[in-house]
């Protein structure tokens, strides 16, 4: 039986809810992405690791995405951002090979290790501002303390001066919202590539020991170098990315303690890891429930599924994070006892894993037991029912986290 394509909620009111829906059709669904734009959803864990490890499978929208290379996108699309940029994200086969070579030694992990101790830094300074607020009164801890943290350590980490910190900070935020109520896409773009065009400007002419400085002195064993747009689309890739991403694991892993008081108690007596609470999170609630997007360089035939050569796919990563036949009939329950809790898709899977999954990890495991250290009688301010998402089909975090610090 054929089925209307389901139309994605732009502003992601209910992620979890739409994902069910989506899975309840198959475990590859058509939908309807921003701008009428077709895709097809791809909800079962097993089928979209397959999937992200096919070479069939592309991210070029220019080579392979036959809605793009004939124009139908127009140029204002709000996803254009995502797919037409030149960096690795969206690089395919040998291209996609020359670009994370090139930026793959800013990740190593000396590098990440290294940032432990500003880590630590960072989030001692953040709770001892913390620590001013008054018995009583409520605190926004996404505002306060998921936001600054990773945002403090990606500008650090790739060296941003401060006259350019809160701009950047701004047009990150932009690029996530998705909903309809979202102001001019590609001039947020633009305004974002002028500032990171700055940034390595900035860097040229003061080299540090930072990301910006390396990559713009990078070369391969063939001589070759990342180009200026290469350059500074890959900077905003590791900015927004390596932002968002750890921003709504610190805040869904810090909601789900609130709101599960024995498996908090758990936490904190040592039965269960700070590892446990990352991984178990970043299943629940992937930190971005959907990501656009890949393309079938050839007709695909799936498990009974046939997605033509041309056709743009969405890997749903917070559906496959509660795929039922990897976590059984309790998937959709936070459990940080659970065994399969590491058998996620969070930082995608195959060529194109996220290079900075383990500074994400080292982050959340510095920043949350510190937290949960310092304010022992943390509770959430008013129903947790009542929070609302961001406004964001792709990213997967609340718009405020209303908690008290103090009884």
């Amino acid at each position: 039986m054929e089925h209307e394509p389901i139309v994605l909620d732009t502003a992601g009111a209910d992620i979890q809810g739409e994902s069910a829906r989506i899975r309840g059709r198959g475990p590859i669904t058509r939908v309807v992405l921003p701008g009428n734009v077709p895709a097809w959803s791809v909800t079962d864990a097993a089928v979209l690791r397959r999937l992200l490890t096919d070479s069939r499978v592309s991210k070029d929208a220019r080579r392979h995405w036959t809605a793009f290379t004939t124009g139908q996108i127009p140029a204002d699309w709000p996803l254009r951002s995502w797919v037409g940029v030149d960096n690795m994200f969206t690089a395919y086969g040998p291209e996609h090979r020359r670009l994370r070579k090139l930026v793959a030694p800013a990740f190593t992990h000396r590098r990440t290790m290294a940032m432990r101790p500003r880590i630590e830094a960072i989030t001692a300074d953040l709770l001892d501002q913390l620590s001013t607020t008054h018995s009583g009164a409520v605190v926004d801890l996404r505002r306060q303390f998921a936001y600054p943290v990773p945002i403090r350590v990606i500008c650090e980490l790739i060296g941003v001066p401060e006259h350019l910190a809160a701009p950047l900070h701004f047009c990150v935020d932009r690029f996530f919202d998705t909903s309809d109520t979202r102001k001019d896409p590609p001039a947020n773009y633009l305004e974002m590539y002028g500032l990171v065009s700055e940034l390595v400007g900035y860097r040229r002419a003061e080299p540090g020991d930072d990301i910006t400085s390396l990559l713009t002195a990078a070369y391969d064993e063939d001589g070759a170098r990342l180009t200026e747009k290469e350059l500074v689309d890959t900077l905003m890739l590791i900015i927004s990315a390596g932002h968002e991403t750890t921003v709504n694991l610190l805040d869904q892993a810090i909601f789900a303690l609130l709101t599960r008081p024995r498996q908090r108690a758990d936490v904190l007596a040592g039965r269960s890891s700070w590892a446990d609470v990352v991984e178990e999170a970043l299943r629940y609630q992937a930190p971005l429930a959907h990501l656009p997007l890949r393309f079938a360089a050839e007709d695909l035939d799936i498990d009974g599924f046939r997605i033509p050569q041309g056709d743009a796919i969405l890997a749903s990563y917070a559906a496959a994070g509660r795929d039922p036949r990897v976590h059984g009939s309790t998937a959709d329950e936070f459990d940080v006892h659970r065994d399969t809790k590491g058998h996620h898709l969070a930082f995608g899977h195959g060529v194109h894993h996220c290079l900075g999954a383990p500074l994400a990890r080292l982050e959340a495991q510095i920043a949350l037991p510190a937290l949960f250290a310092r304010f022992p009688e943390l509770s959430s301010a008013g129903d947790p029912t009542e929070l609302r998402p961001v406004r964001s089909f792709i990213s997967n975090g609340h718009s405020r986290l209303p908690v008290y610090l103090h009884r």
